[in-house]
């Protein structure tokens, strides 16, 4: 007799326990519903891995599209600051065999006597547009006693150098050369020692 009262203990047992979910992994959980949960599982982390991806993509895209415009900006402002500085070249550049025939004028000058008055005022002038032309930017290249330059010196004639020291150096100059900020608007001609 005390086993059927066991028995039927463990069934009221059995009866009011509440059922268990089947849930995956669990003991009574059928195949396809597990296969179910971990599909659901596996596309949900593919989900969350393609949404990863997407972001560091779209991030990846923005950064290069912001540096690509700050170098765009960076570079519009240089070109604007070298447009401003180069500018006056062409006029600049005109003015130049001005300044030539006024030097070879004023050493002409010298040659005459009397009118001192306005051999001054030419000196004057001349060297006010030096300062003008100065203050643009422009200078003269040295050159008569350098060691010869391909980027300052363009070379019209070799002649043999009076002295051991005057070797690849520039012995005369034929006509000035200048700088603009720098950059040559024009060669100095010269001649080079060999």
């Amino acid at each position: 007799m005390k086993l059927k009262k066991e028995k039927e203990k463990e069934t009221k047992k059995e009866e009011t326990a509440p059922a268990p979910d089947n849930v995956a992994g669990e003991p009574g959980a059928t195949a396809a519903e597990a296969e179910k949960d971990n599909g659901d599982a596996e596309h949900v982390l593919s989900a969350e891995v393609e949404l990863k991806q997407k972001i560091d993509e779209v991030n990846d895209k923005y950064l290069r599209l912001y540096s690509e415009f700050d170098n765009y900006r960076k570079r519009t402002i240089k070109e604007k600051i070298e447009l401003s500085k180069t500018a006056s070249e062409d006029i600049i550049t005109s003015l130049l065999p001005v300044i030539d025939d006024m030097e070879r004028a004023i050493k002409s000058l010298d040659e005459f006597e009397g009118h001192e008055s306005q051999k001054e005022g030419f000196r004057l002038i001349f060297a006010k547009l030096k300062n003008i032309l100065t203050a643009k930017g422009l200078s003269e290249i040295k050159a008569v006693g350098e060691p010869f330059d391909v980027d300052l010196h363009e070379a019209v004639a070799h002649f043999p150098a009076p002295a051991e020291d005057m070797k690849n150096k520039v012995i005369d100059e034929v006509q000035k050369g200048y700088l603009l900020n720098e950059k040559v608007i024009r060669f100095a001609k010269v001649v080079v020692g060999n």
